[in-house]
């Protein structure tokens, strides 16, 4: 699944955390202050971040971007000099690291949007209280400043799309490759065109989405935790807590982990279940397409079994999937509320204006969300967990290790052999 696109993927993966703990520490404890020797630090404490494009251009940023280039060409400069001989280095190691060269572009554009919002939601109220003589243009002049950069988003995403398209296409092709060269040992798996054919490419589409979410993930909490931080100055109250220092962070983060544990053990059972039925629907199909070629094959009772062993399958993963929905939207629409519930005090003190609330219901969704990695990305792992399992029987084949567990039952079933259990 990954040495097959990756050169020594747990090398490379170890190197690659190793490495970016490496250069997080260089940048707080070295490059900022570096920056600032230079002449690219950061905004004074009373300075308002620009809105709009000149956002990127600031001083602190460059001196970032280039740090950051930096890095990536160090690592992946180092990977290709060490995996010479592979055939899809440039795609894995070099591919890679543009899409988290886009990914972190995309979390600045984020940071872009959330200083407009201030602006623009400070704008509007003092339009709606009449107050602050606002005009019509102001209003247009932060519209066009917003299309600005909701136009350098677009290209951005849709270059990103492009490329990432072709990317996963790749890693496709990796595998494909490789378990073909392999058949011989892989033929007698159960469902294994299926595995080749369909398991490779959704594995590479689920895994490169699940990754580019946790990339985001946390370039998201390095970039606005800070933001949040300096915005919990302005909360000064929790209900019933009363005053807590760097409030919005510690609701961000209390707000998660409840989330992601509710999920974790409401959906504990969802991946075995789903590799089951993975299985008794490749077993159907397989009788099926047997059906079409051999009159004695796909006959009706055959098919009636097999298709019961699908729908007693689906009823079970039907069941699981109602409590795990129950805890699943339960949290989805507390979630809706809880941070305006939390700063019910703050806004009826009249501390903060609407442009400081819409910059607070931002700045703390991107963290929450980050947070909630799991718990967004839950149903997701579930199905990869299901297919990692179907593959992984591929890897014990060709190592020549023993399968699975619940493949060597069918297999020992299609022998004839009857285990005590069934």
């Amino acid at each position: 699944m990954f040495h097959s696109f990756f050169p020594k993927p747990k090398l490379f993966f170890t190197s690659l955390t190793i490495w970016t703990l490496v250069c997080i520490a260089l940048w707080y404890t070295v490059g900022e202050r570096l920056g600032v020797s230079l002449g690219y630090g950061p905004l004074g404490p009373d300075q308002q971040p620009p809105i709009g494009l000149d956002f990127f251009l600031l001083p602190d940023n460059l001196f970032f971007y280039a740090f950051f280039l930096i890095c990536v060409a160090f690592f992946c400069g180092a990977w290709h000099i060490i995996a010479a001989d592979h055939p899809w280095k440039v795609w894995s190691v070099w591919g890679s690291a543009l899409i988290i060269l886009t990914t972190y572009f995309g979390v600045q554009i984020s940071v872009a949007i959330n200083n407009w919002r201030r602006p623009f939601g400070d704008t509007l109220q003092n339009a709606l209280d009449k107050s602050g003589g606002v005009t019509v243009w102001d209003f247009y002049s932060l519209m066009l400043i917003f299309a600005q950069i909701a136009f350098l988003s677009m290209f951005v995403s849709i270059l990103a799309d492009f490329f990432t398209s072709h990317y996963v296409f790749r890693w496709r092709t990796a595998m494909n490759d490789f378990y073909m060269s392999k058949w011989e040992k892989l033929r007698h798996i159960e469902g294994a065109s299926q595995r080749v054919q369909e398991d490779t490419m959704r594995f590479a589409n689920i895994l490169e989405g699940l990754g580019v979410s946790l990339i985001n993930s946390v370039m998201t909490l390095v970039v606005f935790l800070p933001i949040l931080l300096s915005l919990s100055s302005y909360v000064k109250e929790l209900p019933i807590l009363g005053e807590v220092s760097n409030s919005l962070f510690w609701l961000a983060l209390f707000w998660s982990i409840f989330g992601t544990l509710l999920l974790a053990i409401a959906g504990i059972k969802l991946p075995g279940l789903n590799f089951k039925n993975q299985r008794v629907e490749a077993a159907y199909r397989k009788e099926l397409v047997y059906g079409e070629d051999h009159e004695e094959r796909a006959s009706p009772i055959v098919v009636r079994d097999l298709f019961g062993n699908v729908r007693r399958n689906y009823f079970r993963l039907y069941f699981h999937y109602l409590y795990f929905n129950v805890a699943r939207y339960f949290y989805i629409q507390a979630d809706a509320l809880f941070v305006t519930f939390m700063l019910v005090p703050t806004i009826v003190a009249g501390t903060i204006t609407y442009g400081i609330y819409q910059q607070i219901l931002t700045a703390f969704g991107q963290v929450s969300n980050s947070f909630q990695y799991l718990v967004n990305s839950w149903t997701t792992i579930i199905e990869l967990l299901s297919i990692h399992k179907r593959l992984k029987a591929f890897e014990a084949a060709i190592d020549d290790e023993p399968l699975p567990d619940i493949d060597q039952r069918y297999l020992d079933r299609e022998a004839g052999v009857v285990h005590v259990d069934g």
